[in-house]
């Protein structure tokens, strides 16, 4: 989903903050409401069905935490991504905080930057694992990411956990050449050292496996997924 459909509220008592959060975000692209206490951000998280909620823990009528387990019970909100806004610095509130549902914080004074920042994460971590969650059926293949599941013509086929994530990156897109440095990061990440030859080991493997050539190289390049 592009930004520019992406709805976050945010609630929080202090119309300086209001103002000053909405505008980075909205330069960013973002639709953003606004909610200057806990029981109107509840109200207008019902009537909005925002994708990210931001919450001043401190807020008159209900506190943050309060809208946020208000939110989480029902299961309308519960995959909702919701950030705190809070003064308080010390660990056990942050871990309260997330035992009661919330996915991140923002330390008060607040930096305009830093939230986008956050915002911006939280989007590309929910993007990545919807797409990790997809399962993806090509011709006699079928990939169940979820259940670490490939079948092959109705017969199930066993991949280690990185041959696995490997073939269904490569699915997800068929006949899009993926660059080698792509699927390094992608699969075993930029603070992994791994050595040249590891994609195709992977590879190697996962044709034998499966019986079929169904990713090409593409020299010098990297690879697709081809049946």
């Amino acid at each position: 989903m592009p930004e520019e459909e992406r709805r976050i509220l945010i609630a929080d008592d202090e119309p300086d903050i209001l103002e000053i959060l909405s505008y980075n975000l909205r330069q960013k692209g973002y639709q953003v409401i606004t909610a200057k206490d806990g029981e109107i951000a509840l109200q207008l998280a019902k009537q909005e069905r925002p994708d990210l909620i931001i919450l001043d823990i401190m807020m008159p009528k209900k506190n943050g935490i309060e809208v946020c387990r208000t939110l989480r019970e029902n299961p309308v909100f519960q995959d909702t991504l919701i950030i705190f806004l809070t003064a308080l610095s010390d660990d056990l509130s942050h871990v309260k905080g997330l035992e009661d549902g919330a996915d991140d914080f923002i330390s008060k004074p607040i930096s305009p930057k830093v939230l986008v920042s956050k915002v911006n994460a939280l989007f590309r971590r929910m993007i990545k694992e919807e797409f990790n969650s997809k399962s993806i059926e090509i011709g006699d293949i079928r990939i169940e990411p979820e259940k670490y599941l490939v079948v092959f013509k109705g017969v199930s086929i066993t991949l280690v956990k990185k041959e696995f994530e490997l073939l269904h990156y490569l699915a997800s897109k068929p006949g899009r050449v993926f660059l080698r440095n792509e699927i390094l990061t992608n699969i075993w990440g930029s603070d992994v050292v791994v050595g040249d030859r590891t994609i195709d080991v992977h590879v190697r493997k996962i044709r034998q496996k499966l019986g079929i050539d169904c990713i090409k190289t593409i020299k010098g390049v990297g690879y697709k997924f081809d049946i």
